[in-house]
């Protein structure tokens, strides 16, 4: 899998999210949501992967983790993000629901509320976390 297959996949969950929230599935619609976000992370970290270049072991073994503070760490993009966080309120709102997504949360049940507020903070054009991962990957 490379950065273009983990950025069409990116895309492609979060259509399916907003397709399940719609249709009233709020608990796919959130787990799916948070995993776009995964996706998009794991791209800027394929971005960061250089070509012929033998992968750092510890950094290899992070890129497989499904949260999304540590992914946004090994994607090298934490400083950056924390620095778009103080000049933007609302980014910052939506990275704390982002952070409350985990993979355990496709066996959970998630309300119309809880979903519709992961969608928010993941999509929102101004001030949502996948737009600004976007614009890095």
């Amino acid at each position: 899998m490379n950065r273009s297959d983990l950025q069409e996949l990116s895309n492609a969950r979060m259509r399916e999210a907003t397709t399940l929230f719609k249709a009233g599935e709020y608990s796919g619609a959130y787990y799916l949501a948070g995993y776009a976000v995964e996706c998009a992370l794991k791209a800027c970290i394929a971005k960061a992967t250089q070509q012929h270049d033998f992968p750092d072991k510890d950094r290899a073994q992070k890129s497989y983790s499904h949260k999304p503070l540590e992914l946004m760490k090994v994607a090298e993009l934490y400083d950056v993000f924390e620095s778009a966080m103080r000049s933007d309120r609302v980014l910052a709102a939506n990275w704390t629901f982002v952070t409350e997504w985990s993979e355990q949360s496709r066996y959970e049940t998630w309300s119309g509320g809880k979903a519709a507020a992961l969608l928010v903070a993941v999509s929102l054009p101004a001030g949502g976390v996948l737009p600004w991962i976007q614009m890095h990957w």
